[in-house]
């Protein structure tokens, strides 16, 4: 996308408009009926078009071309220009995307300053969106936990295809980070990344947003299928998605076109498509709220993002991370994390997972007392009225069981705990509650624990027997 390709009629007229350019250092192809111009626009877009409304013996005119040029290659620029011109043409020609209107006969100067200014435009157009990408949220995957690197193992996969990947897990999990890696990673990169909000849109306008639309006064309006041309389209929780929209949808996955709404040329789109849910899509068929015909197009290669509980060994490594981050972006203090505050994080329960980690580690450093490591007491601990110091303060259903009752129950949920903490691995929760490996054992086998795979990982839960013989 380097020169600059003149359409007209007139032989004498594009030779002179190319002499000119290329004198000025500028590239140019010639075309002079409709059938060429869109044949070298096909072959390879140019940096931007001069093009004559009035086209003799040709199949489209210069309004038809202009429309094809901004449906295909939104960012050419297209500056018209015709011997007939009138202000009528002019308006059109604005409102379906040209850049500029120019009489003839031209002054060649007022040309070449358009010129110059349509490619300024366009330059800077383009950086802002590679800026916009460049500021956009993460993709950078923060872990090395087995569930975790079960879930790269996959990602990588599949960065290198076109395949369409849906991501389940619960809300919080990092399923648009892992979207935004897929996305980094391929061979789309440099192209838009573009993020719908299925749950964000209301129901009556997603069609507006997702195809755009045409209007007398206003004009084309693209929309965000039409942005994220060449790149990737990310449905955030797509069982949000209004039923009248998925089978538009639907439709566009098979044909890779649409119209606006209010408009009736077809637009084509190059997309790949990524989509999240934390719902069960397939209850949602079940009760006819998620079209079947859409899921199954959607979820080509299915990803399950594990919840942050399942990936206790990385809450410490993305904590640090986070602290990172927010030193960078807001200047908070750079602080490091002590070793109870780490394992503490590693015991709570995180309904919220990865976000709500992030959400906790910046409002300690906006809150916190220091700029030492952070300790355990900054923390936000469980609603229960606090002991005096060296006292734990037991819970209600604790302390109406039997001493021996009492005692088991809490050596299970401590063991549970401590286990899951350390992704499974006896060898590591023996030495931390300083047990001998072998009776750790034993006493995992009296208290009813097991442990089993899950998402790559090792996962401690209490056996179904044991449950049912209590």
């Amino acid at each position: 996308m380097s020169d600059i390709l003149i359409v007209d009629d007139e032989r004498d007229i594009r030779e002179l408009i190319s002499d000119i350019l290329e004198d000025e250092g500028y590239a140019t192809r010639l075309a002079g009926n409709s059938d060429d111009a869109m044949s070298s626009i096909n072959t390879e877009a140019p940096a931007l078009i001069i093009l004559d409304i009035w086209l003799k013996d040709s199949r489209m005119d210069g309004i038809d071309i202009l429309k094809a040029v901004k449906r295909d290659n939104p960012d050419v620029p297209v500056v018209i220009i015709s011997g007939h011109g009138n202000i009528e043409i002019a308006v059109a020609a604005i409102k379906q995307g040209a850049y500029d209107f120019i009489e003839k006969p031209f002054n060649i100067d007022q040309l070449l300053v358009v010129i110059r200014r349509a490619m300024e435009t366009s330059r800077l157009r383009r950086e802002n969106q590679s800026l916009r990408r460049t500021e956009a949220p993460p993709s950078e995957m923060i872990g090395a936990s087995a569930s975790f690197r079960g879930l790269m193992s996959q990602l990588d996969k599949v960065t290198k295809s076109n395949g369409r990947v849906m991501l389940t897990g619960p809300a919080g999990s990092g399923k648009e980070v892992a979207a935004r890696y897929i996305h980094a990673n391929s061979n789309r990169a440099d192209a838009p990344f573009v993020t719908v909000n299925c749950a964000g849109v209301e129901p009556e306008r997603m069609e507006e947003v997702l195809f755009g639309r045409e209007t007398a006064d206003r004009g084309v309006e693209p929309g965000l299928l039409e942005q994220a041309h060449g790149g990737v389209i990310y449905f955030d929780e797509v069982a949000d998605m209004p039923i009248g929209t998925q089978s538009k949808i639907l439709r566009v996955l098979v044909d890779q076109q649409f119209q606006r709404v209010g408009g009736t040329d077809k637009v084509r789109v190059d997309l790949r498509v990524i989509s999240s849910t934390n719902r069960d899509l397939e209850q949602a068929i079940a009760a006819q709220t998620f079209r079947q015909e859409l899921y199954h197009r959607l979820n080509v290669v299915p990803i399950l993002v594990p919840s942050l509980e399942e990936r206790r060994e990385d809450i410490p490594v993305l904590a640090a991370h986070f602290v990172e981050e927010f030193n960078a972006a807001q200047g908070l203090p750079k602080r490091d994390l002590s070793e109870d505050a780490a394992a503490l994080l590693q015991t709570m329960v995180w309904p919220g997972n990865v976000r709500q980690l992030k959400n906790m580690v910046e409002r300690v450093l906006i809150l916190g007392d220091g700029t030492g490591a952070i300790e355990a007491r900054e923390l936000p601990g469980p609603s229960e009225p606090e002991g005096e110091e060296g006292r734990v303060v037991l819970s209600g259903a604790l302390a109406t069981l039997p001493l021996r009752e009492a005692r088991e129950a809490f050596e299970r949920e401590y063991l549970l705990t401590q286990i899951n903490r350390f992704g499974g691995n006896i060898s590591r929760t023996a030495n931390f509650v300083g047990m001998e490996r072998s009776a750790l054992h034993r006493k995992l086998k009296s208290l009813g624990v097991v442990t089993s795979s899950k998402g790559g990982a090792r996962v401690a839960q209490v056996e179904e027997a044991h449950e049912a013989a209590e």
